[in-house]
């Protein structure tokens, strides 16, 4: 039986390979025939008007946009390298996070977290290339509740209440939902595709319904209501993933004034001690030093882990931190505190009698070849994510239309990682999934994953050494507050009610409910036994944000105004997700598109810059 088994895999890793070959000529014969490649400049101007770094999901909507002023030059600065179509296929996202073009980032242990995961300690993914994390992300397309940003302008923030925010969400954005074309709270004209996926499984309808017996609405949770359960809308392009590179970069890389140069890693900013002038970058590229200068600002989106260890080592951040490490203070500023993400717990596994999606069944040729030529089926899925839903825990002390929770649907689940993609990204050991589902090889399962929306709980990031090329410390301190526990047990307890709805039992759903290991010795379903889990196997959804908070120069906390301008540093902004002063309820790269969106008018308006779009 195990020979037969291996034939099969072993034809089935045939075909995959045969399919990748197709789809490398085709992505080559795309690139030279749309000559969507992009030039990197070796060549430096002594002096640019803006200088970018990091070519992320900001960095990119900002060398678009500000490459737009047809009497600026702009240099983008990017570690990473282009993208290619390895990218591309969404399902596959977790595989795409073992390549380049992840740092592939580890956080220090935590106490209430990680604990089981392989080493102690959370994986961190984040995105390496043009595009960021974009590149490698999960895709999906969530903006967060009014009352997010309308508690950013609360904060003395102006101009980013959700009224104010909303036109730049709908700005960047390209629609491709007919329900919603008409839906005054989307775009239909921006450079970023937002679709459905073409694939609609049976428990995709059953999940649905379930919301609607729990009193749920089905909804659009971009529109007037975040509440409710809905499909997944993703970035997405025909099937394939639509990142920040192919949205703002590739149909403007033969703009004259916009220099892109990758595989260049930043060191430091060039900022005079004495009038606080940011005067230029230093950068390594090819074994080479090079200091350029600017001539009206540099704008840092290396995201919420790289902007402020940038800032740390120019001489930006705390004092006392900065003195240990012997770097001259420039401006004392609480750099890389007020550090928070979305917490998850992976493992929730639920068999059904109903087809699912599973690394063996995708493996047939049919689906491959009906992606490859028709951009559709279960490859189209981004990440896995089917759909979710936004609901409020019975606790919860937020407002009543205030979802602090999501809960998402996987069209398949951790049993059927066979090739153990989705394991290595997580950090899941080879005993866990053993021990947990050796037995489900052949059953049909799908998983069901608890968010937590609005953590209370705070880490920072700080300089590990004056090291440039030494990754700092980052310290998650995930569920350090009780409110962030209980809302966890919360949400679990509200998916396995879910799973008991009449529309999930008529697929035939149970609850895989076998310990998680290293939590046997406790009554399975107590509140001790979930802490234990959560501790063991809970970890980051990836939304780091807020380690150059957002705040006027009057808020201790704060690293930048509400301009996003560096306090008491001149022609230096932070444009990433780093900024906000607290995370959304929803997927950040969307956040940071929108931020990234508004920034650049608001660089435009300061310099009284006229836009010029000079097209590709």
């Amino acid at each position: 039986m195990r020979f037969l088994e291996g034939i099969v895999l072993w034809l089935c890793f045939f075909y995959t390979a045969w399919a990748q070959l197709l789809v490398d000529w085709a992505r080559d014969f795309e690139t030279s025939l749309l000559n969507t490649r992009i030039p990197d400049t070796t060549r430096f101007l002594p002096e640019y008007d803006f200088i970018i770094i990091g070519a992320g999901s900001g960095g990119c909507v900002l060398a678009n946009r500000l490459s737009e002023i047809s009497s600026a030059s702009v240099l983008l600065l990017e570690a990473g390298d282009q993208e290619t179509f390895i990218s591309d296929v969404p399902l596959t996202a977790a595989l795409t996070q073992m390549t380049r073009y992840n740092w592939g980032y580890k956080a220090e242990p935590t106490p209430n977290a990680c604990q089981g995961l392989k080493g102690g300690v959370c994986n961190w993914p984040k995105g390496r290339g043009v595009g960021g994390t974009s590149l490698i992300n999960f895709m999906l397309y969530t903006r967060g509740h009014r009352r997010d940003y309308d508690e950013w302008a609360a904060a003395n923030n102006t101009g980013w209440s959700y009224d104010e925010v909303l036109p730049y969400f709908r700005k960047s954005e390209r629609v491709g939902i007919p329900e919603l074309y008409k839906s005054p709270y989307h775009g239909r004209n921006g450079p970023l595709d937002v679709q459905y996926t073409d694939y609609r499984s049976q428990l995709l309808k059953a999940f649905l319904k379930s919301g609607r017996d729990m009193g749920y609405d089905i909804t659009d949770p971009n529109g007037e209501h975040l509440m409710g359960f809905a499909r997944s809308q993703a970035t997405i392009r025909n099937g394939r993933r639509c990142s920040t590179s192919k949205a703002f970069i590739q149909p403007v890389v033969q703009r004259k004034n916009l220099h892109i140069s990758m595989k260049s890693w930043v060191t430091k900013l060039i900022i005079d001690p004495e009038t606080k002038a940011t005067t230029g970058v230093e950068f390594i590229k090819q074994r080479k030093r090079y200091v350029v200068g600017v001539r009206k600002e540099v704008i840092l989106s290396a995201g919420t882990i790289a902007s402020p260890q940038l800032l740390m080592l120019s001489g930006v951040g705390p004092a006392d931190h900065l003195r240990e490490l012997n770097i001259s203070v420039v401006q004392d500023l609480p750099v890389g505190h007020n550090l928070q993400d979305h917490i998850t717990l992976n493992g929730l596994v639920f068999v059904v009698n109903d087809s699912t999606v599973n690394d063996a069944r995708l493996l047939n040729p049919s689906d491959i070849f009906r992606y490859i030529f028709a951009g559709q089926g279960p490859y189209t899925i981004p990440g896995g994510a089917e759909a979710f839903a936004f609901v409020r825990t019975p606790s919860s002390t937020f407002a009543k239309d205030y979802p602090d929770m999501e809960l998402v649907l996987g069209a398949g689940s951790l049993s059927g990682d066979r090739f153990g993609t989705m394991r290595n990204l997580l950090g899941i050991t080879d005993e866990f999934y053993d021990t947990m589902f050796g037995d489900l090889q052949n059953k049909e399962t799908f998983g069901l994953v608890p968010v937590l929306l609005r953590p209370k709980s705070r880490g920072r990031i700080s300089l590990r050494s004056r090291n440039p090329f030494h990754w700092p410390r980052m310290e998650p301190n995930f569920m350090q507050h009780p409110d962030d526990i209980r809302a966890m047990i919360e949400g679990i307890e509200m998916i396995l009610q879910l799973a008991k709805s009449k529309p999930m039992v008529k697929m035939g759903t149970h609850f895989h409910a076998r310990p998680f290991p290293g939590c046997e010795h406790l009554k399975f379903g107590s509140e001790d036994y979930w802490k234990c889990c959560l501790r063991r196997y809970g970890s980051s959804l990836q939304h780091q944000s807020g380690t150059c908070k957002m705040g006027p120069v009057t808020d201790p906390s704060s690293v930048v105004d509400s301009d996003l301008r560096v306090h008491g540093i001149k022609g230096l902004r932070v444009v990433d997700a780093s900024v906000m002063p607290n995370v959304p309820a929803g997927h950040t790269n969307a956040i940071v598109i929108m931020i990234a969106e508004k920034a650049s008018d608001m660089i435009k308006n300061a310099w009284r810059m006229k836009t010029t779009p000079l097209g590709s």
